[in-house]
């Protein structure tokens, strides 16, 4: 027996026409260009979107084809996320951080024909260039000038020479919307394709009281890029819901975000907690008003507790943390503590990974394969399956990372009876030492809890006796005076005795990747390399009976 209900697709042409028609005049795109910003009613974007796809189009571009952005988060880039997906392209979000071999490697494995460029971003385009093989058209963003690019099209030209109006074609709710590259750092990015029904799905769920509760009474500062996983889906749910979109451009530095939440008056935002660390130091010495804001979404890397009780303390602004990949949309776990909780007990679940949203399915997986129980101790692989999961790669079937059609993270960790993830690891950054394994993460943010820590990031190093032992990498905050010996001491009461690092390196700043995680193959290789002044404070033996069964007692620093 099947139901009676229509077969209506699920596009973003529904997303776009929704805010059009519904949210016409009351929401507002608004960029922030350092001082002020620019503000542009949603039916004023529309109508940029709909030339857009008339340029577009009389470009060439049609059903299928991949156009390209290289932007900062921007009215024309939200006009894109429209325009492209919305006339039956693929909107393809590069990233501006990738090395020059990464950024050719994926334009030419996506077979990009026309790429949006900023034109304060044409330089780091130009390296690749003379590599790039299907683009047949860049089209440049604000004043182009002798662009390094060589011939280019303006888009503020395109757009306004195409009159408004616009048909959007029907849509099968299967086919490509979107695509986003993952980071690569042990190999070449692979390609994640998002279909308009997985962006449509995503974005109920992200205005859903589950995950951010976006409406029309919030006005949301994007800072996450729009190039990473499609922003995290803010952009399009904010649309669908009719809510204001403040994007801070190039502004990304705390004395810019601060005055932008000042003028703006966000209610909600998203953004990687190296973002997040930088307003909190920056307001230890300078006023910063976040009293507009209901909620801090931070993901993308581990959230450190320090941080958390930090905007807790210093704004009373809640700081929740998330869990994801550009696999999963992202979205896949958000940490707001379960009903009947709060203050420490709250805490508790505020600092774990997150908490499964409706719509994705969590397990644990052992080496073997097997499916572990859902009982927050059993350690394992994550596995996840939903409607906005990717099941394969684009032109590169990887059979490895999927199992039984779940999606194998990488991840390490364990789930509880009432859907909380607790990352331990990524499965690559594990320490084993003396037959037991260590969490660099959990040795991270314990070492972040110091007042005195900025960053810091854990590997594992080759040690004689143990097979394995923590290094960890500090950048202490400006004026701060400690030594390792002094973080030892701090690191004691809140990790076991055999989890404290015989090895510390103080460096200036921590390697990122493309999406501003701790790049550990860069500190593997800055250590191999022997680049590296290496503190050994003396470190304690435990007695033998707090050590793991089978474990010999630390040795001392050397």
């Amino acid at each position: 027996m099947f139901g009676t209900m229509q077969d209506f697709p699920l596009t973003i042409s529904h997303i776009l026409r929704h805010g059009r028609d519904v949210h016409a005049e009351t929401g507002v795109v608004a960029t922030f260009e350092g001082e002020q910003s620019s503000h542009a009613s949603f039916a004023d974007v529309n109508e940029r979107a709909e030339r857009l796809a008339k340029a577009l189009a009389g470009l060439g571009i049609g059903d299928g084809d991949r156009v390209g952005t290289f932007c900062w988060n921007h009215q024309q880039h939200m006009e894109a996320y429209l325009a492209v997906p919305a006339m039956g392209a693929v909107l393809h979000t590069l990233n501006i951080r990738l090395a020059p071999r990464q950024l050719a490697y994926v334009i030419n494995h996506a077979g990009d024909r026309v790429i949006l460029v900023d034109a304060s971003l044409a330089g780091l385009l130009a390296r690749v260039r003379s590599e790039l093989v299907s683009v047949e058209h860049f089209i440049v963003i604000g004043d182009a000038g002798e662009s390094p690019l060589g011939e280019t099209l303006s888009y503020e030209d395109l757009v306004a020479s195409e009159e408004p109006g616009y048909s959007w074609p029907d849509l099968d709710e299967r086919s490509a919307a979107a695509m986003c590259y993952t980071s690569g750092t042990t190999g070449d990015p692979k390609g994640v394709v998002y279909t308009h029904r997985s962006t449509f799905l995503h974005s109920m769920v992200i205005t859903s009281g589950s995950v951010l509760g976006i409406a029309e009474s919030d006005n949301v500062l994007v800072i996450v890029p729009m190039f990473h996983a499609n922003a995290w889906g803010t952009p399009y749910a904010a649309w669908m819901a009719g809510a204001d979109l403040l994007m801070p451009g190039r502004f990304l530095q705390a004395p810019y975000i601060a005055k932008m939440i000042a003028s703006e008056r966000p209610t909600v935002s998203a953004g990687v907690p190296t973002i997040w660390n930088d307003l909190l130091t920056y307001a230890e010495a300078n006023p910063v008003d976040m009293s507009s804001l209901r909620a801090v979404s931070a993901g993308g890397s581990a959230v450190p507790r320090a941080l958390i009780e930090g905007f807790d303390a210093k704004f009373q602004v809640p700081l929740v943390q998330g869990w994801g990949m550009t696999e999963t949309s992202p979205v896949c776990a958000l940490a707001l503590a379960p009903k009947g909780v709060d203050g420490d007990e709250a805490m508790e679940y505020r600092v774990k990974a997150g908490r499964v949203v409706p719509g994705v399915e969590m397990r644990v997986t052992a080496d073997d394969g097997s499916v572990l129980a859902n009982d927050g101790e059993s350690i394992g692989e994550i596995e996840v399956r939903g409607p906005w999961i990717t099941g394969s790669y684009y032109k590169d079937g990887s059979p490895e990372r999927f199992h039984d059609g779940w999606l194998r993270t990488g991840d390490v960790g364990t789930v509880d009876s009432k859907g909380y993830l607790q990352i331990t690891d990524r499965s690559k950054d594990v320490i084993k030492s003396g037959g037991e394994w260590i969490s660099s993460l959990e040795l991270e943010n314990a070492i972040m809890a110091h007042p005195g820590v900025y960053e810091a990031a854990v590997i594992g190093v080759h040690d004689d006796r143990w097979q394995e032992r923590p290094l960890a990498f500090v950048v202490l905050k400006p004026d701060v005076d400690i030594s390792a010996a002094d973080l030892v001491e701090a690191l004691r009461p809140n990790v076991a005795k055999w989890w404290v690092p015989e090895r510390w390196a103080f460096v200036d700043a921590l390697p990122k990747t493309s999406v501003g995680k701790f790049d550990k193959v860069s500190l593997r290789k800055m250590y191999s390399e022997g680049n590296l002044c290496i503190e050994l404070p003396e470190v304690a033996q435990p007695p033998a009976a707090e050590q793991p069964s089978g474990v010999e007692p630390n040795p001392p620093g050397r």
